[in-house]
């Protein structure tokens, strides 16, 4: 059947009308949209699941430096932490998220996930379910499904560049994706699962994008390391009952505005906020002048 969406209302109700998952209707989506079966589509989705893994677990036993030389081995480091403040799933998926963005800095094989700067938070969070919750391979596709869900409505609704709308179209993107995933794989509603994308993407409401020398490596890297965690809060704040004062098309609205609002300097210029600082602007003298730092 033709199955489409145009906000998360009418993806609300189209699961509501067919009983049907967010996963399930993205992956309806995508088989009628490229008129390709079922297992077609799933088999897509099992090569980027395969994708992800290998990147968010690589570099955790073999580091990788990446091309402007500002991060390599922080997802080695996290791994060996012991006895982390945060717990060890959270642990965990801050150092799959820490893991993907060197592979990416590193000119390796990411899923953008919505974008290569953002890829960590959505492996970050399920890799780290499937370890912590026995996920099943199965379980993992129906949390991408219902992530591509929610992206696919942040391009239509918003936006998901960080150069126009900063990071909050990034990471926080990410974040609102990763959020719905989990809080679907633990039996939530559709509607649970946009709320949850709704308070991920307001914990993360103006935040700005400005890569130190213009390289996404410095704070990307860290910002996906934030990403999980904000996606994981508001999973749990929807799982104990908990609701969002804004829908999430309201939400995704807020954030393409407060995106168009952001001066030039703090949308991807490198010429704002981390990377115009002294010791940003050092590094960037140092990696396009004498090389590595």
């Amino acid at each position: 059947m033709a199955v489409d969406f145009a906000s998360g209302a009418q993806l609300i109700e189209l699961c509501r009308k067919e009983n049907i998952s967010i996963g399930r209707a993205m992956l309806l989506r995508e088989c009628a949209q490229t008129e390709a079966s079922e297992e077609e589509v799933r088999e897509r989705m099992r090569s980027a699941l395969r994708i992800m893994r290998e990147s968010a677990m690589r570099p955790q036993e073999t580091p990788v430096r990446s091309v402007g030389g500002l991060i390599g081995g922080e997802a080695r480091d996290l791994a060996g932490q012991k006895d982390p403040l945060c717990g060890s799933l959270l642990h965990d998926a801050m150092t799959m998220a820490a893991a993907v963005l060197e592979v990416n800095a590193s000119m390796g094989v990411i899923v953008a996930a919505p974008t290569a700067g953002s890829a960590g938070v959505v492996p970050g969070v399920l890799l780290s379910m499937e370890k912590h919750r026995g996920l099943s391979e199965e379980d993992l596709l129906e949390g991408l499904f219902a992530a591509g869900a929610v992206g696919y409505l942040l391009m239509r609704l918003a936006s998901v560049s960080g150069a126009e709308a900063g990071c909050q179209a990034e990471v926080g993107s990410a974040a609102a994706m990763a959020a719905a995933a989990a809080v679907c794989l633990c039996g939530g509603s559709p509607k649970m699962s946009l709320d949850a994308a709704s308070f991920a993407l307001g914990n993360l409401l103006g935040l700005v994008c400005d890569p130190i020398a213009g390289l996404v490596e410095r704070p990307c890297q860290s910002r996906n390391v934030l990403g999980v965690a904000d996606a994981l809060t508001a999973a749990d704040l929807v799982l104990a009952g908990v609701r969002p004062a804004v829908p999430f098309d309201e939400m995704a609205q807020a954030m393409q505005k407060v995106g168009r609002a952001l001066p030039v300097s703090l949308r991807e210029t490198a010429k704002g906020g981390c990377a115009a600082t002294p010791s940003g602007k050092r590094l960037k003298e140092i990696i396009f002048g004498c090389g590595r730092p």
